[in-house]
């Protein structure tokens, strides 16, 4: 099986560290600015505008805001990325999935400056235990990373593991099975939209990164694999 994961949410806790990341940067870039911890706390308020899902409408490619093309954003997102916490052991549970014969894959969104995602899963130490890294929002469309998946590996089963099941709306094929990795800071967002869960086929939930293996179990048997 092919197990795609994405990152902020699902393999990573990057969300609670956004505002310290923000005053870390306003220390470095601006030391002369008073109040730097009400700015850091604003700066937060606005990047989480930007996390809410717009429900199916994300096939696009995503252009960043003007205050994301700054030097002042590249330092924010690399702090951002040294305080990021790693959920669940993942990246146990990576060379676990490699080791039974799967083919993992990071699968997720660029970071508004390009070449940054990259450069967030190599400071993790994630980059290199996967078996290939798909990004997509700049370069690529959603529906065409998917499309480059369907052409790298055929229709091998997929296994889409996200906490933002928004995404997974009117995308994946008959061979996806999607998994929602129910992250609460994310998770809030679909606790007001949850009927569009219906829409999601082969949709499963977990609640720690460990219980895929249940999943993968439960798919193999409805499967006859």
């Amino acid at each position: 099986m092919i197990i795609g994961f994405d990152f902020d949410g699902t393999l990573v806790d990057s969300y609670s560290v956004i505002e310290e990341a923000f005053r870390r940067a306003l220390e470095r870039h601006y030391g002369w600015l008073p109040l730097k911890n009400q700015w850091a706390r604003l700066f937060t308020r606005v990047e989480l505008h930007f996390e809410k899902p717009r429900y199916g409408r994300h096939s696009g490619r995503v252009k960043s805001p003007f205050f994301l093309r700054t030097k002042f954003a590249r330092t924010w997102f690399e702090e951002r990325a040294k305080l990021t916490k790693v959920l669940d052991n993942a990246d146990e549970l990576i060379r676990r999935l490699k080791a039974e014969g799967h083919t993992v894959i990071s699968f997720s969104a660029e970071d508004f400056i390009v070449g940054m995602k990259e450069k967030r899963l190599r400071i993790l130490g994630l980059y290199d235990l996967f078996d290939d890294v798909i990004v997509f929002g700049k370069e690529l469309t959603l529906c065409e990373a998917f499309q480059l998946l369907r052409e790298k590996y055929g229709d091998e089963v997929f296994i889409w593991v996200d906490d933002k099941p928004w995404r997974f709306i009117g995308r994946g094929d008959e061979n996806t099975e999607f998994v929602w990795y129910y992250f609460p800071p994310t998770a809030k967002f679909v606790e007001e939209k949850r009927e569009l869960l219906a829409a999601i086929p082969r949709l499963h939930v977990i609640r720690d990164l460990w219980s895929l293996f249940d999943v993968i179990e439960r798919v193999k048997q409805e499967r006859g694999a």
